[in-house]
């Protein structure tokens, strides 16, 4: 009976972790594209797996887009430099980002240049957190 307990139990824990195995992919994001947008702060979430900069841009005909930005969860952001209250609603800022492959208006954060001039990376990126 206990190996029987035993096995299901590691059956179980094995099909609870495949799920987390797919999740850091970055598919969908096109590595080979950077793109540099200026832009209004509209919501900084601080939270975990990811934190998420959603900011206002105007597009070429004057129209106000959102972008929604995945970053890194909060440690690997304070660990560059970030904390909860780095961007506020309604702060200009300038990022750069690895744009979605789909065309739709989202993307991987890299870096970001806030309303004093400092400059943050993304703590997600281990090679080079200012994304350059």
């Amino acid at each position: 009976m206990t190996l029987k307990t035993i096995s299901l139990a590691a059956v179980t824990l094995c099909a609870f972790a495949a799920p987390a195995l797919g999740h850091h992919s970055f598919a969908m994001f096109d590595a080979e594209k950077t793109v540099t947008m200026a832009g209004t702060v509209k919501e900084f979430e601080w939270t975990n797996p990811h934190s998420w900069l959603r900011i206002m841009v105007e597009d070429q005909t004057g129209k106000t887009l959102q972008w929604a930005l995945e970053m890194g969860s909060p440690g690997q952001q304070a660990r560059v430099g970030w904390k909860p209250d780095s961007v506020k609603v309604g702060d200009k800022v300038t990022v750069t980002i690895h744009p979605l492959k789909d065309g739709s208006r989202g993307g991987q954060f890299m870096s970001a240049v806030l309303p004093g001039g400092q400059r943050l990376g993304n703590g997600g990126q281990r090679n080079n957190p200012l994304g350059e």
